[in-house]
C-alpha cells in the first residue's frame, strides 16, 4: 500500500508504523541500518536536518522505497486527516 508523506514529521510517522508492524525497537532498526537508536528516534520525531542518505537507508532496512510522484490535489487538512 503506498503511504503518502509532505513533510519530515509525516515521514516520521511512516517509518515509525513500518518498525512497529515489524515488532522492531528502535535499537534493532538502527542494528539494521547502520544507525545508531537516537537517530532513529529523530528521523520518528520529522528532525528536518535529517540527511537523505540517512532516511534511504532506512527505508531499505524497512524494506521500503522512495518514490516521486506529481502532487495530489488535495487540500492540505485532508493530507494531515492521514496522519
Amino acid at each position: 500500500m503506498a503511504e503518502l508523506a509532505r513533510t519530515p514529521r509525516q515521514i516520521g510517522s511512516l517509518v515509525r508504523r513500518a518498525r512497529k508492524r515489524r515488532g522492531w525497537s528502535q535499537t534493532q532498526l538502527g542494528e539494521k541500518a547502520g544507525l545508531r537508536q537516537e537517530t532513529i528516534s529523530l528521523i520518528e520525531t520529522g528532525n528536518p536536518a535529517t540527511r537523505l542518505e540517512t532516511i534511504l537507508a532506512v527505508l531499505a532496512a524497512l524494506d521500503l522505497e522512495f518514490r516521486l510522484a506529481a502532487r495530489s490535489k488535495g487540500q492540505p487538512a485532508d493530507i494531515e486527516a492521514l496522519f
